[in-house]
């Protein structure tokens, strides 16, 4: 093969339709637009347009609102935590933070912070070092030998004082 035989396959290319050369084209005098009106005329954007009529999305009133504050936090449960730790990608000495769970793979990007969730069995001692835990995480992690800080609850503590 050389590179001047290459050629797409039959059909792969198609060529553009030329609307408005003439009756014997297939596509002469209208262009395909049909006859007169609105949408026969160039610019046209009639989407929620309903013929001067409120339209549906303007008569239906606003609900709710977005917190500009609101903080994302990444999840992980106990029991992804021990997987983790039993296929050696987490460390068990070295204390669990938002870093290593991204570097172990468990995370794909650093948030807002870490929650822990109480799903699943731990079977390893690991200390954690993370925003939130919920209470049964906490009894999992402590059952199993390990601590946990929260350093959301840190930081709620120091703006209070």
């Amino acid at each position: 093969m050389k590179l001047d035989e290459i050629r797409d396959n039959p059909g792969a290319r198609k060529k553009r339709m030329r609307v408005g050369r003439g009756i014997g084209s297939g596509k002469g005098k209208t262009g395909g637009r049909g006859v007169k009106g609105q949408k026969a005329r160039t610019g046209v954007a009639i989407k929620g347009f309903e013929g001067g009529q409120m339209p549906l999305h303007r008569r239906l009133p606003k609900r709710g609102f977005h917190n500009i504050f609101r903080l994302d936090y990444n999840e992980v449960s106990i029991g992804d935590l021990d997987a983790a730790v039993k296929a050696g990608k987490l460390d068990a000495s070295q204390p669990v933070t938002e870093a290593a769970l991204v570097a172990a793979g468990l995370l794909r990007r650093a948030k807002d912070g870490v929650r822990v969730l109480g799903s699943g069995e731990l079977t390893s001692k690991v200390s954690l070092e993370v925003a939130y835990a919920t209470k049964s995480a906490v009894a999992a992690v402590e059952k199993a030998g390990g601590s946990v800080v929260m350093l959301a609850v840190k930081a709620e503590e120091a703006a209070a004082q």
